[in-house]
């Protein structure tokens, strides 16, 4: 069975591998060790030992710390599940989220603006 913290953790470096558009490949190459050994990082299945998290981190650009932010905010296990119509809890750790993001950012400022008024109007946030 795995644990919330090693789940947190490989979420963590999932999410900053794909903000970076890094692949598994690319990293574990970095790292020196198989793609393998990453996707068992990223699901929880196998627990990063503090070394392999600092050669992980030095690949990735941040600080060790990184991986363990928003630990303390995790939904406890066998809580009330998120309404469909709100923001999942982690956003983040969403392939789509992300690529949407990159994607977003990629479009010059000026029309972005338009974009996120636009966005705004049709979620009836504004």
């Amino acid at each position: 069975m795995t644990h919330p913290v090693d789940v947190h953790v490989g979420k963590r470096i999932r999410h900053r591998r794909w903000l970076v558009g890094m692949t598994q490949q690319q990293l574990a190459e970095r790292v020196g060790i198989k793609f393998q050994q990453i996707q068992k990082y990223e699901t929880g299945a196998n627990r990063v030992s503090a070394s392999r998290l600092w050669d992980i981190a030095d690949a990735l650009d941040v600080p060790v710390s990184f991986f363990f932010e928003g630990i303390e905010g995790e939904v406890a296990e066998g809580e009330a599940a998120v309404a469909p119509t709100a923001v999942p809890a982690d956003v983040m750790g969403d392939k789509e989220a992300l690529d949407l993001i990159r994607s977003y950012y990629a479009i010059p400022e000026n029309q972005r603006r338009r974009l996120f008024e636009l966005a705004r109007v049709l979620s009836d946030v504004a």
